[in-house]
């Protein structure tokens, strides 16, 4: 799906699986086998944040899109997660995500000068992992696949996919993660894209359209995907994989297939301009330097 150009020459390929529909599923644009299942890792997020509200979360817009998102460790997240878990009468031990450092670099470089240790609400799930925790009556089980809160994010995974999930394993934050089709995550996102008002599917995408700095951080890609395309919600996760959809619900979906995510958004970018999307605003975006003495002497380029 994309070539790492150094020089000139073809230094490596990304091969993957890409699919774009519009607002009632049809496929604009399709490579790879999409029906193939994933892992969609945290591009998830944003589907396990409607099972928190679904389950009884009571979620605000701040948290609904800190929950929907991978935030970057920085103090303002903190502080909401902070928020979250006492409304629960919980403390920070209650979180099962696992300590981490934050991902923004200067807050990083901070704590590590001040001799603060990495810390389970620094790490990027810890919103989602409190919504979770405010959706639960038994804290000690709110991991457990069997768990209510869970049991509803399987089932709403499965409503917005429109395929039933088969495979049940662990994320690396150590929550339940479920499998979907690459196709489905597509339609998932075009669903919650164009919702109707007053549903949990809408309280997600308006959240995530209204705080974009909660789903990521500062000079996040996905934050600055949201902040240069108004309407559209971007949400990516580990092991290459990507999803995002315009206000009037064109979705795509992207998965490289060796897990590397430096082409994700220049891919994600390429397809919604299939679907007739004007993405000159996050052109910065789309510019991956390949860097030979800290020089630009290449690029990734897209070949969908």
């Amino acid at each position: 799906m994309a070539d790492v150009i150094r020089g000139g020459f073809v230094e490596s390929r990304h091969f993957g699986m890409a699919v774009a529909l519009d607002p009632d599923g049809r496929v604009v644009f399709a490579t790879g086998d999409v029906d193939a299942v994933i892992l969609p890792r945290s591009t998830a997020k944003p589907l396990q944040a409607v099972g928190c509200l679904i389950a009884g979360a009571e979620l605000d817009a701040e948290e609904t899109a800190i929950a929907a998102g991978s935030h970057t460790g920085e103090d303002r997240h903190v502080a909401l997660v902070d928020r979250m878990l006492k409304s629960a009468g919980l403390d920070h031990d209650a979180l099962g995500c696992p300590p981490d450092q934050p991902e923004d670099e200067e807050t990083r470089h901070r704590l590590i000068a001040q001799g603060i240790k990495p810390a389970p609400i620094r790490m990027n799930c810890s919103g989602k992992h409190a919504a979770m925790l405010k959706a639960t009556a038994d804290p000690a089980t709110y991991l457990s696949p069997e768990a209510p809160v869970q049991r509803t994010i399987r089932a709403e995974i499965d409503r917005l996919t429109g395929a039933p999930t088969s495979i049940v394993t662990v994320d690396g934050c150590g929550a339940p993660l479920f499998d979907s089709p690459l196709i489905g995550l597509a339609r998932a996102f075009s669903q919650l894209a164009q919702a109707e008002p007053d549903t949990a599917d809408r309280r997600v995408a308006d959240a995530m359209r209204r705080y974009p700095e909660l789903v990521g951080g500062h000079g996040h890609v996905n934050t600055e995907v949201m902040r240069s395309l108004p309407g559209v919600i971007a949400k990516g996760g580990a092991e290459g994989v990507i999803a995002m959809a315009t206000e009037d619900g064109y979705a795509v979906a992207v998965k490289v297939i060796d897990g590397n995510p430096r082409a994700t958004t220049l891919l994600a970018l390429s397809l919604l301009e299939k679907c007739g999307l004007d993405t000159t605003p996050a052109t910065h975006l789309k510019a991956t330097p390949i860097l030979g003495g800290g020089t630009p002497v290449g690029e990734i380029r897209p070949l969908i």
